[in-house]
């Protein structure tokens, strides 16, 4: 049971009274019970001294990649859930890539099943066709009605027009949201990293930066064609900026997110073939960086994922080229923000776009910090150092080129579902 005082904490929430004033919080049962300048801590209530930190309404990570069913040796909804909370996520938004693919009501509900009260929420995307095979539309109105909160097959991006189309006016019925991570396959089969002096320097195919566009273009006209709702997901070109930016200033029903490796690290990350920074989208060129940062601040884009994908060592640690993509990233999301980024976001933009502006895009409630309300909460520390280590891993996979990276910003707990974890 999530009793617990959390004494001279610095609120962080955007409309709040409390926001940007240092109190204490009182949590009884799961629910706030008090928000005072000072409060005397009652029998029985563990203290947490939090002076020097923030608490913000808990944080959300919008396609995670679990590993149940299916792929449950690279990871469980266990600990999958244990790396959210120790990177200060009180709820994830899985990938409908598993095995099955959760492609019906059945797999829906099974997930929500298997997590049900849990510390970290796990919210399923549906997947748009059957199997994630790009060909079939699966019954999406069905998964809505179990509890799907958008529809998308995750790792591989919607080839077909036609599919797509029809699967933005499918969900229009429901006002449902489709989410697709622009590239276009043809023009980077075989690709490994981005095409740029690096890939041509290393002698391999690269991703350019025109499949991403090419995609995106053609899914914006698809959207004002259909008037539906789509989130762009792994946006990562300046010309993917520019035209996301393009088609919010039409009005159209359109968002859009980038992976947080994308903001910090470039392309020149890969030259010595470290293959934990093989990942999809790839790492781009430094205008690309920047047109992502501006991107953020201007509101274009929305928010900021970690990308998660854990996978296991045979898969990674082989020669570059025959390595898949992708790291785990669940708990170094905001101690990579706060380290390298934190003269670029303040903590107050950092929780609208790890807490506000994703629940707001998938139609999930908002957490209160406020008496009375459930108590979901994300306490976290600007100015604590510390060493990323094996040992700090709560992910079954270990897919990090951060090992041993000295970050500034640390999470200390997070409370939600009358739960209570303390680091």
């Amino acid at each position: 049971m999530s009793n617990l005082l959390i004494q001279k904490a610095t609120i962080i929430d955007p409309d709040n009274s409390h926001d940007g004033k240092v109190r204490d919080i009182l949590i009884k049962k799961g629910k706030i019970a008090e928000i005072k300048s000072r409060i005397e801590a009652p029998a029985n209530v563990k203290k947490l001294d939090a002076e020097g930190a923030c608490v913000s309404p808990g944080w959300i990570d919008v396609g995670v990649q679990t590993g149940d069913p299916g792929f449950e040796h690279r990871e469980t909804l266990q600990t999958v859930s244990q790396a959210a909370a120790a990177g200060g996520f009180t709820a994830i938004v899985c990938q409908p890539n598993t095995l099955p693919v959760i492609h019906s009501k059945s797999e829906v509900l099974y997930l929500q099943n298997r997590v049900s009260k849990n510390l970290v929420e796990v919210f399923p995307i549906g997947a748009i066709s059957y199997e994630c095979k790009g060909e079939d539309l699966t019954e999406m109105y069905d998964m809505h009605n179990s509890g799907a909160v958008a529809f998308s097959d995750g790792k591989y991006p919607i080839q077909s027009a036609g599919l797509m189309l029809r699967s933005l006016q499918y969900v229009k019925a429901f006002n449902g949201l489709i989410i697709n991570h622009p590239q276009e396959d043809s023009i980077s089969k075989n690709a490994q990293l981005h095409e740029g002096v690096v890939s041509t320097t290393l002698g391999m195919p690269g991703f350019p930066g025109i499949a991403e566009e090419l995609m995106l273009q053609r899914d914006i006209d698809l959207l004002a064609y259909a008037d539906s709702r789509l989130h762009v997901t792994n946006v990562s070109t300046a010309g993917g900026v520019a035209l996301l930016r393009a088609a919010k200033e039409q009005g159209l029903k359109i968002t859009g997110s980038t992976p947080v490796l994308n903001l910090i690290f470039e392309d020149t990350s890969v030259e010595k073939f470290d293959t934990n920074m093989k990942v999809l989208p790839p790492l781009r060129e430094n205008p690309d960086r920047k047109a992502l940062l501006k991107g953020l601040k201007d509101g274009t884009l929305d928010y900021i994922t970690s990308n998660h994908i854990p996978l296991e060592e045979e898969v990674k640690m082989v020669e570059f080229p025959y390595a898949k993509f992708g790291a785990i990233g669940l708990e170094t999301v905001y101690p990579l923000l706060n380290t390298y980024l934190s003269k670029q976001f303040s903590a107050a933009q950092i929780v609208q776009m790890l807490a506000i502006n994703p629940r707001k895009i998938l139609q999930l409630p908002r957490p209160l910090i406020k008496k009375g309300s459930p108590a979901n909460l994300t306490i976290f520390h600007p100015g604590l150092e510390w060493t990323y280590s094996k040992e700090n891993i709560k992910s079954k996979s270990r897919n990090s080129s951060l090992l041993g990276k000295t970050f500034t910003g640390k999470i200390l707990g997070v409370v939600n579902n009358d739960k209570v974890e303390i680091f």
